[in-house]
């Protein structure tokens, strides 16, 4: 069967500078059990903010590191999640339902890949 990566977007204009709601992580962790238990959840977690991260980039044979934040992202990856589906379309559905769990405010987009293998 199949495994998707899920890369969470998040607007980070959007989203509360203290984070997500107990009401969201509450509905959160609901999914994450539901899905978990229909056998489809691999792995998930958040990420730390980018301001604390780093860009490795090879360029014009030439290697960079960059210091977080990162000025010209206003959408920054804020999680994933490594399902096994049957196919894009459940993997979409999955998707779709985590998106749904959070607060209108947010501002979130999912983009859904398959995991090539071998």
């Amino acid at each position: 069967m199949p495994r998707y990566l899920s890369i969470v977007r998040i607007d980070e204009t959007t989203a509360p500078p203290e984070g997500p709601s107990p009401l969201l992580m509450e509905r959160m962790g609901e999914l994450i059990e539901e899905i978990t238990k229909a056998g489809v959840m691999l792995d998930t977690a958040g990420l730390t903010p980018h301001s604390q991260g780093k860009r490795v980039r090879w360029e014009g044979g030439e290697l960079s590191v960059t210091d977080g934040p990162f000025t010209e992202s206003k959408e920054v990856i804020g999680g994933y999640c490594i399902t096994q589906c049957k196919d894009m379309d459940e993997a979409v559905e999955w998707t779709k339902r985590f998106v749904k769990v959070h607060e209108e405010f947010w501002t979130v987009t999912c983009e859904v890949r398959e995991i090539a293998e071998g």
